[in-house]
């Protein structure tokens, strides 16, 4: 895409023509929608984020459009044409529908913003296109193509700013920031997601302002932060969250990084060597962006702060901070307003992350990777990439020696699994089976036997069920009095 502020007059009108062109070619139902919203007296425009990945070659098949219509008008012209209609957003002024594969969304012209006290934005509609789009986020998504007249709208330079890869404001930063304080963490998303500069009176505003965020719900700010996460380069997305003191509000755990010293690695501080294990888990993703992993490999180290001890030699310990730390986890996910089962995962990957170091460098015995595949779960592909991504060291004898001892330990799980079924683990006896063993009916005891059984499976492996029953006598022999 040419600058759009080079010399050539006619090169803005060249990029437009083509940005048009490409929209019409990925938007083949863009017209036919236009003429509807046309004969019933309505303005349609595509706009926004649409505009805007068209622009930058990145388009897919969700198409955001804007109207003068209200959204009971937009309901009534789309339900006859649309394969599929939704309501879900028809209170924020939108209607949903689907139309030959293209996810649509139609929008009446709008503003939104927030009173100081509200998590709720207040929605107003609007009179014109120029109203709607100044009221946007940030000048790349203020722009717009009126159909089907294909009128490319740009009032605010949006396209120059696209071409500089530079996020801006329509407005001031202040006054959209006060509008929606949600857009602070946009800005630090669209960083991370499209590998833009943020200007710098922008963030100074995010700056001055980071406190406003707290107005807004945990659902919202959850939502920017996962795709913040899970774009191409989250470092460059928390590290504006950090620097304006943003994460001070929504994520204070990460700020609070920087203080500490590494006990491995004294020429980084904790919150870097965060960040580089996150950027080396993503590495490691073999299926597209994996969130539980990411989360995990960003606050595996969250309970060292808690925990940081200086010993009598100089060094420095951080003795369990694997378990402080996935508490941690658990308290700011649930603030966080993550699902439950999101949580329970993310903390235990935080709370296993020592414990391939726990075993030494010696040769694991068949009991320790039993109790390791067991404790890990269905984590055990996201334990080994965090494990792994956890060696941040400069030192390459130290780390090919760390790569070659996590490379023999997956052999030995391998050897194992081939053996036997260490991802469903059970005790040789069933719960029946004990109670006829042991001859006695249901009861807290048949739990203790189960228990019992489970740690003689994992310590030696299979056994046969005479041989299992007979282990569970001598045992019963000399606990049935406890």
């Amino acid at each position: 895409m040419p600058n759009a502020n080079d010399d050539n007059p006619s090169a803005l009108s060249q990029v437009q023509h083509r940005a048009v062109s490409e929209l019409l070619r990925v938007s083949p139902v863009a017209d036919d929608l236009a003429r509807r919203f046309e004969e019933a007296g309505f303005s349609l425009a595509l706009v926004g984020g649409s505009v805007r990945d068209a622009l930058l070659g990145r388009l897919g098949n969700d198409l955001d459009f804007t109207t003068d219509a209200l959204p009971q008008d937009v309901l009534a012209l789309v339900k006859p044409w649309a394969d599929a209609v939704w309501e879900v957003g028809i209170a924020f002024g939108t209607v949903g529908c689907q139309k030959n594969g293209y996810q649509i969304e139609v929008t009446t012209y709008r503003s939104e913003s927030y009173d100081r006290t509200s998590r709720k934005p207040e929605v107003a509609y609007g009179d014109s296109i120029e109203e709607d789009l100044v009221r946007r986020d940030f000048t790349v998504n203020a722009m717009a193509v009126a159909l089907p007249r294909k009128e490319f709208i740009d009032p605010h330079g949006g396209l120059d700013d696209l071409a500089e890869r530079v996020l801006r404001t329509p407005g001031t930063p202040e006054e959209s920031f006060s509008d929606d304080p949600l857009r602070m963490l946009r800005a630090a998303r669209f960083a991370a997601q499209l590998d833009f500069e943020v200007a710098p009176d922008v963030v100074a505003a995010m700056t001055g302002m980071a406190g406003r965020i707290e107005i807004v719900s945990a659902e919202r700010v959850r939502g920017e932060l996962d795709k913040l996460l899970l774009s191409a380069n989250p470092r460059k997305g928390l590290t504006l969250l950090v620097e304006t003191g943003l994460a001070d509000h929504i994520l204070p755990e990460l700020p609070a990084l920087r203080l500490e010293s590494d006990e491995h690695h004294r020429h980084k501080d904790v919150y870097e060597h965060s960040l580089t294990v996150l950027e080396q888990a993503i590495a490691l993703e073999d299926d597209g962006p994996d969130l539980i992993l990411r989360i995990a490999a960003l606050l595996h180290d969250i309970g060292k702060p808690r925990t940081r001890r200086f010993e009598k030699d100089g060094g420095v310990s951080f003795h369990h901070h694997e378990v402080v730390g996935a508490k941690m986890t658990k308290k700011r996910m649930t603030a966080l307003k993550y699902s439950n089962e999101m949580v329970k995962d993310v903390s235990r990957l935080v709370e296993l992350h020592l414990r391939f170091h726990g075993y030494g460098t010696g040769e694991w015995t068949d009991s320790a990777v039993r109790r390791y595949v067991r404790d890990a779960g269905p984590l055990l592909s996201r334990l080994h990439k965090l494990t792994r991504s956890d060696c941040t060291t400069r030192n390459k004898r130290k780390a090919g020696a760390l790569s070659r001892a996590y490379d023999g330990l997956e052999e030995r799980i391998a050897r194992l699994q081939e053996k036997e079924t260490l991802d469903a683990i059970r005790p040789d006896l069933d719960g029946n089976q004990i109670m006829e063993v042991l001859g006695v009916g249901p009861g807290p005891v048949i739990g203790r036997a189960y228990q019992f059984l489970l740690e003689l499976r994992l310590e030696n492996g299979p056994l046969d069920p005479d041989a299992a029953a007979e282990a569970l006598k001598t045992w019963w022999a000399e606990h049935s009095q406890d």
